[in-house]
């Protein structure tokens, strides 16, 4: 398995590679900018350069690149929804620096909108915006479905996906917290919900996983994430996602609660390098 967590892109891109080897991990995510939204900086070609050589001599997998928070595409405002237009055509250009990687985002709330309108508005966004030269792929992530967030059920993916143009640039990022408060039971039910995503999305689709236990109970609609085995998810089920056929061999994101010593201990616990009673 490819395993690793979020880390901050302000000291440069190699300098995160090194990080996550330090974390012992081989793969991580970062945010394209600030993760409340605003100005990028600027990309040193260098940097990159220096950390897609490191990734290959350290055999890592896939990066996960998340777009900021802020954005929604399918808000009721249209200066919304072209603010999340600028940054993600900006961010699919920057995103060739380091090429074959994944960008990952959140579909967004539809507000007083219908769900028709707002998956036409996503689609259209993504579009404009992607083109078939590019060789990120971009990911839509499963939410929790509180408020009117699109994403929740698997079919809101599929009307989003079937309206791509570029197809072989779209996919999926499953977010195990999510999903859960979603009420697609892991706990109970694994081999079902990975079933019922195959049946309605496809298991091609599905090409990275947020790994986070929750704060709160099954079918909540809440986005509250834990640390592994502290939340009602638990780390047995977590540690069967990563063992389940359709998703052993994806990069994992742990998007827990932690600073780097969690995250190490969380990266060796996944992996069964430590026994969950001596996790900390």
């Amino acid at each position: 398995m490819f395993i690793g967590c979020h880390l901050s892109s302000s000291k440069g891109f190699l300098a995160m590679g090194k990080h996550a080897s330090a974390l012992g991990a081989d793969t991580f995510a970062f945010f394209t900018r600030n993760p409340r939204g605003g100005a990028a900086k600027a990309i040193d070609p260098a940097d990159a350069s220096a950390l897609m050589e490191y990734l290959g001599e350290h055999h890592f997998g896939t990066l996960v690149a998340h777009a900021p928070y802020t954005l929604n595409p399918c808000s009721p405002k249209p200066e919304v929804r072209e603010f999340a237009h600028e940054c993600m055509a900006d961010d699919l250009i920057r995103m060739e620096a380091t090429p074959h990687q994944y960008y990952n985002f959140h579909p967004g709330s539809r507000g007083e909108q219908d769900l028709e309108t707002a998956v036409g508005q996503i689609a259209d966004l993504l579009n404009e915006i992607m083109r078939r030269d590019q060789t990120t792929t971009v990911l839509l992530e499963t939410m929790s479905g509180k408020g009117t967030e699109v994403g929740a059920a698997f079919e809101e993916l599929r009307a989003i996906l079937d309206r791509v143009k570029e197809q072989e640039h779209i996919g999926v990022c499953l977010d195990t917290c999510h999903v859960y408060s979603a009420g697609y039971d892991i706990v109970h039910d694994l081999d079902g919900v990975m079933t019922a995503f195959d049946r309605v999305i496809g298991l091609d689709r599905l090409k990275a996983i947020h790994l986070n236990d929750s704060m709160t109970p099954f079918a909540s609609h809440k986005d509250r994430h834990e640390k592994i085995g502290r939340g009602s998810i638990g780390y047995a089920a977590l540690r069967a996602v990563t063992e389940h056929p359709a998703c052993r061999d994806l990069p994992f994101i742990l998007e827990t609660p932690n600073e780097d010593e969690g995250y190490r201990r969380e990266i060796r616990l996944m992996r069964g390098e430590i026994p969950w009673g001596e996790s900390g």
